[in-house]
């Protein structure tokens, strides 16, 4: 409850525990195929929200019946889609190009913004995002622009764009859902993306790939399920519903800056100029587009 009407902090707890997902999906593509690891994540999130979630279910059913197109949509946008397209697409490009095209995710948000309700930036908001987003690539790049003319691009880097549409998406449509619990929300919505992923799963454990089981695949399918998924979903949510996708969006590019604190405080990493010039510039646009 304390936190409940703390946009910010909502919005960079969220972003803290999707950072890893990322590297979890590269580091154990051959161990746990996407549509796997997208089905059993939502499969696990959907079972622990259902039960603290059944009273505000029973007493927002109508405003679900009412309101199913949109939440159909937002289902298979930010659920089934999403995550699905970003881990098959980990199995053909390099983290370094995913977390690049991820940075341009605030800026999909805001042209989505007003190509469908008209919503504008402000000039200041603008700039904000173009620091910010200068600050991500600096700290993703390594501070080196051979990095960046070096990269080679393939059908996987095309799955995480059309990952990060979905997702823009989602976020942008958020504003159109409706005034329901949150837990029965996203109760509604790992169930329906669950379904969704169902024949997907089952092709591919047929015809591709199964799941190899072992206490490792385990741990990351569980960290996926409650952190990723339920803790950030809600966290972002509300973040949105606090204070537009527009805003919201731009959190994003802390995933970088965690990431690269992650490596340094657990991996042994140094950390190195572009790191702290990175996060400065990350910071300092999220202070511009969040000022009013």
């Amino acid at each position: 409850m304390k936190l409940k009407n703390r946009p910010y902090l909502l919005l960079t707890l969220a972003v803290l525990f999707w950072s890893g997902n990322f590297i979890l999906g590269r580091a154990f593509h051959t161990d746990i195929p996407p549509v796997a690891l997208a089905f059993w994540r939502w499969l696990g999130a959907a079972l622990l929200v259902t039960w603290p979630a059944l009273p505000y279910l029973r007493r927002d059913r109508q405003q679900f019946f009412s309101h199913w197109r949109v939440i159909l949509v937002l289902s298979i946008l930010g659920i089934a889609a999403f995550n699905t397209l970003v881990y098959t697409g980990l199995h053909y490009t390099e983290a370094i190009n995913a977390f690049l095209i991820q940075s341009l995710m605030p800026v999909m948000i805001v042209l989505m913004s007003f190509a469908i309700f008209g919503e504008r930036v402000t000039r200041l908001q603008g700039v904000g995002i173009l620091v910010s987003l200068s600050g991500a690539v600096l700290i993703i790049s390594r501070g080196d622009a051979g990095v960046l003319r070096s990269l080679s691009f393939n059908h996987g880097d095309l799955l995480v764009i059309a990952a990060m549409a979905c997702y823009a998406g989602y976020s942008v449509l958020l504003g159109r859902r409706p005034r329901v619990h949150p837990l029965a929300f996203i109760a509604v919505t790992f169930w329906l993306g669950t379904l969704i992923l169902l024949p997907l799963y089952l092709w591919e454990t047929l015809t591709v790939a199964s799941l190899v089981v072992s206490p490792a695949s385990l741990l990351v399918i569980a960290y996926v399920m409650v952190f990723p998924s339920i803790v950030s979903y809600l966290c972002f949510n509300r973040g949105v519903e606090l204070v537009g996708a527009n805003r919201a969006g731009l959190f994003i590019h802390l995933m970088p800056v965690f990431g690269s604190l992650m490596a340094v405080l657990f991996l042994g990493e140094v950390f190195f100029w572009f790191h702290g010039v990175g996060i400065l510039l990350i910071g300092a646009g999220i202070y511009l587009a969040t000022t009013r």
